[in-house]
């Protein structure tokens, strides 16, 4: 990223070379969303997805449409060029690997925006590539990766909010913002990401440790006897660990997810629980292991949260497991 030194005439930066790490629903989304809007994108794929995108492109099916598009993919053994942003867009259990296959993207100017949930992988890329090359991201958006490698946008939401960790709005986060500032979603440069990405970690952790442990969706919950109440202590608790980690939710955000998990009626699953579903890993570390052992730590009792991240360790434990063969 070049300095933001002052230019006479004509003169301007060149658009930052962005790199995505991942091309599923998330990457594939916002990184197509980019280049649509003629951003300068590369995406790091495995060999298998970058085949597929060269044979059919890259798919996106909107709730307005469809868009087609040519991406330009690059692999781990493949990769030699510096970028400017680095987007990384993958589950939490797949980032140690990752992280082996952008380092070489990582230049002294790079900016690492991670799209993960939890706040556990902001340390794990600090440790790794100094804490000053790392922001803070948030996205929201509904999408999955059909079977034929479209990304279909489930609902027209999409937004990504991102920031410096330590809150400055400085002139590389402003710059960032104008590289993403986007038709195709909504792009924020916030001046507390640490907040935003404890908001989202108290809403996903509620929603996952109850259709996960309930294997229902929130209608299902809120109609059947405790149901409201297991719901709500639930975020009451999940609201507790961050308060006491010194970001407390503000009254309106809490009110906000009180009503998505009480709403009568409703068909909302976590995608953990979409993954367990299917037999996929679920990030079952990043969204409640991590969350329940920063409560332990701070004396913050988590019973509702804790059965079910016991619950969805159990089934990880079982789906590594060799199946049985009888004669």
């Amino acid at each position: 990223m070049k300095s933001d030194t002052a230019k006479t005439g004509c003169e301007r930066d060149p658009p930052m070379k962005i790199l995505v790490v991942g091309a599923g629903a998330t990457g594939g989304f916002f990184g197509g969303r980019l280049i649509e809007a003629g951003a300068d994108v590369t995406f790091l794929v495995r060999a298998g997805r970058a085949a597929q995108l060269a044979a059919q492109g890259l798919r996106l099916v909107t709730p307005k449409g469809e868009i087609r598009l040519t991406p330009r993919t690059v692999t781990a053994e493949s990769l030699t060029e510096v970028y400017d942003l680095v987007i990384i867009a993958v589950k939490a259990y797949g980032l140690i690997s990752a992280m082996q296959d952008f380092a070489p993207a990582i230049g002294p100017d790079t900016v690492i925006l991670p799209l993960l949930n939890g706040l556990g992988h902001v340390e794990v890329l600090q440790s790794r590539f100094g804490e000053t090359k790392v922001f803070g991201g948030v996205c929201a958006i509904v999408a999955f990766l059909a079977p034929d490698g479209a990304v279909v946008q489930g609902a027209d939401l999409a937004t990504l909010t991102h920031g410096e960790l330590d809150g400055g709005v400085t002139p590389r986060a402003a710059a960032v913002q104008a590289t993403l500032a986007n038709p195709g979603f909504g792009a924020s440069l916030s001046s507390d990401i640490r907040q935003d990405l404890w908001n989202k970690w108290v809403m996903l952790a509620s929603l996952a440790a109850t259709t996960c442990l309930m294997r229902a969706p929130i209608g299902e919950i809120e109609a059947a006897p405790g149901g409201r109440v297991f719901l709500l202590g639930t975020l009451s608790e999940a609201a507790a660990v961050a308060a006491s980690s010194g970001h407390p939710c503000s009254d309106a955000w809490l009110e906000r997810v009180r009503t998505i998990l009480t709403t009568k009626g409703s068909s909302m699953t976590a995608s953990m629980y979409r993954d367990m579903q299917s037999g996929a890993p679920v990030e079952v570390e990043a969204i409640l292991g991590d969350l329940v052992r920063r409560a332990e730590a701070l004396g913050v009792p988590t019973p509702r949260l804790a059965a079910a991240r016991t619950a969805l360790e159990v089934y990880s434990a079982r789906r590594k497991a060799p199946t049985e063969v009888t004669a």
